[in-house]
């Protein structure tokens, strides 16, 4: 079984009604980024970034999969798929995808302020408890925090996603301006002769020299192409 490599970016989920940070009208244009997505701006008003997290989680649980998401994970009958995503929403999950990396961690979930990557901290809010109180704490006594890697942070699963595209024998990318580095590296890990498949209505400056097969529609009608495309062979 061939190995499918996917990364996926805020496209990806732009058509279920999450709302993305970059684009025109997106959410870094109404909160700047310093203060909602740096450990800066978590130390200087950390109730502040409480409050934005938790309606973005209120946004999220209304936010369903849409086709792309569903078709890459009915894509795991026929291929060993991989999906790295920058994503921090669930909606690939939701869709059934069961492998799943999480490049800027995940959205429903909250963690030690003091040790955010201790799992024993680590825990999923649920559905019907999306809110984390002002001054509410993880298990060491230090405050809970969105469990997302902020600007200025390492990130902790970019080894992993590696090297699942260094072994990939397709590597797509879906809806990413690839912009945001080290993310938009990873093409560089996919071996030379592996078809690279870019998906995206928008021109997309790929790093790295490689040869893209541009499909340049919206995720939803540009994965349903990649399937035709793979079928035909």
């Amino acid at each position: 079984m061939k190995k499918l490599v996917v990364l996926t970016g805020a496209g990806m989920s732009a058509e279920s009604g999450f709302e993305t940070f970059r684009d025109a009208g997106g959410l870094w244009e109404r909160y700047p980024v310093e203060k909602v997505a740096t450990p800066e701006g978590w130390a200087a008003d950390p109730d502040l970034v409480t409050d934005f997290y938790n309606g973005l989680r209120r946004q999220l649980v209304k936010a369903e999969p849409n086709d792309g998401h569903r078709l890459l994970a009915a894509m795991e009958a026929d291929y060993d798929v991989c999906i790295v995503t920058q994503n921090v929403d669930d909606l690939h999950e939701r869709a059934g995808s069961s492998n799943v990396i999480h490049l800027h961690g995940e959205l429903m979930k909250v963690c030690s302020s003091r040790d955010p990557d201790h799992l024993k901290f680590i825990k999923t809010l649920p559905p019907d408890h999306l809110d984390v109180a002002h001054g509410e704490r993880a298990g060491d006594g230090s405050l809970l925090r969105p469990w997302i890697v902020w600007f200025g942070e390492a990130v902790p699963n970019l080894e992993a996603a590696a090297r699942e595209v260094e072994q990939a024998d397709i590597f797509v990318i879906v809806g990413t301006s690839l912009n945001v580095y080290p993310a938009a590296g990873l093409v560089r890990y996919a071996r030379p002769g592996v078809p690279v498949y870019l998906i995206d209505p928008k021109e997309v400056h790929v790093p790295g020299g490689r040869t893209v097969n541009v499909i340049k529609e919206v995720a939803s009608k540009g994965v349903a192409t990649l399937c035709r495309l793979l079928a035909e062979g």
